[in-house]
């Protein structure tokens, strides 16, 4: 039952207490499906899936590809093309509207890294890159968020080692090596990307070589300069952090955060993009962490349902405290450890976020590659811990539930 938070901030930041803290209970007894993570997803562009797995299909059929992609997208239409089964590769309502935004020349392109991220991490297959990249700018967050990492002090104290932001030169060496490679990365994971004052360069430098360059903002710095560098740059989704549409819920669970501002920023965006970049491909998301029942998705569509293309919730992840839980019973291995590659902002390289503290660090882009890290002896065996039921042996594997 959804919480009046519009008349009463008392008992709306009681249920987001009790919420949060019975979240933090039950969190570590259920595993997290991390490709799998929306609970909600609703979108105004509303790409008709079949139509669109349909030209992936016409296109695949008539293409003569490089043969380094021939081996997989072969697999990827025979997935496609096979009805009435659970297959590994299929067209997903997010993907078909991916798929409105990508020219008909690009098209195999982006189904060959989609099915590395897709089916790669359950098919525990490595090749020489990760599928994915998730890029920090900065380390620093001008939030406090109730459920993330930012709330530890061990990690947000200056005099820890923990805070900094990225130097364009690391950037550029990163971006320099994948190109090419890897197709989907993100800009952001345990800061604010906006504060790194390389940001709008950043994005510069990525204009015209990915398909799936996402960034994750609050919003809160979202400045007219921002507007620009993001619309003119070589981001293809923009995430609009938020997890209410009504204060005070909003700030309760943002700490420090402020709803007037955040929706301020996004139309003056609006209007920019709007007046200046009309042939813009850009896909805008609202995306928000599910903690509680003042949460729903009704109000989140009254409210931001004409100001962005896509609206989601995602499951809850107690990151937050993974240091502290009690070992649990999970044994099946983490798929992001085929999926995904963290890049810190100092040139740390982690094989996932849930590890803030880097506790699992895999090597570091100052002394390594990107394709040598990923294929590292250390990497390689954490994978087989995890592969041989034995993460009950790692800290602080042993206490989450990423799956």
């Amino acid at each position: 039952m959804a919480c009046h938070s519009r008349e009463s901030g008392n008992d709306t930041i009681k249920i987001t207490i009790m919420s949060i803290t019975k979240l933090k209970k039950t969190a570590s007894d259920k595993t997290y499906q991390k490709h799998h993570s929306f609970e909600n997803f609703c979108t105004n562009i509303q790409a008709d899936v079949g139509k669109q797995a349909g030209r992936v299909v016409k296109i695949l059929k008539a293409m003569d590809c490089e043969e380094r992609f021939k081996e997989i997208l072969s697999k990827a239409l025979i997935d496609l093309e096979t009805i009435d089964q659970d297959t590994d590769f299929k067209i997903t309502q997010h993907i078909a509207d991916e798929l409105t935004k990508i020219d008909d020349d690009n098209v195999a392109r982006y189904v060959y890294h989609r099915y590395r991220y897709d089916v790669y991490p359950k098919q525990r297959k490595l090749d020489a890159y990760p599928p994915y990249l998730q890029i920090e700018p900065t380390s620093i967050c001008n939030y406090r968020c109730v459920f993330c990492y930012q709330t530890d002090a061990s990690f947000t104290k200056k005099a820890n080692g923990m805070m900094g932001s990225m130097t364009f030169e690391m950037f550029k060496d990163v971006i320099d090596q994948v190109q090419g490679h890897v197709e989907f990365f993100s800009l952001a994971s345990r800061g604010e990307p906006l504060i790194c004052k390389d940001i709008d360069k950043m994005l510069e430098y990525c204009t015209g070589k990915f398909l799936g360059l996402k960034i994750n903002t609050n919003a809160s710095m979202l400045t007219e300069k921002h507007c620009h560098a993001i619309l003119s740059g070589g981001v293809n989704t923009l995430v609009f952090s938020a997890d209410a549409a009504v204060e005070p819920l909003y700030s309760q669970l943002r700490v420090k955060g402020d709803l007037n501002k955040v929706l301020t920023n996004i139309h003056r965006f609006n209007e920019i993009k709007k007046k200046q970049y009309p042939d813009s491909k850009l896909i805008t998301r609202v995306s928000g962490v599910k903690v509680n029942d003042a949460q729903n998705m009704d109000s989140m569509y009254e409210m931001w349902g004409e100001l962005v293309d896509q609206i989601a919730f995602v499951v809850y992840n107690p990151w937050e405290n993974v240091y502290q839980v009690k070992p649990n019973n999970v044994t099946a291995p983490c798929s992001d450890l085929w999926r995904r590659m963290f890049v810190w902002y100092d040139g740390k390289v982690n094989p996932c976020d849930t590890d803030f503290k880097s506790v699992l660090l895999a090597g570091n882009i100052n002394q390594k590659s990107v394709s040598e890290i990923w294929q590292d002896e250390n990497y390689q065996l954490l994978r087989e811990q995890h592969l041989n039921a034995k993460r009950c042996d790692v800290y602080p594997c042993k206490g989450c539930v990423v799956v």
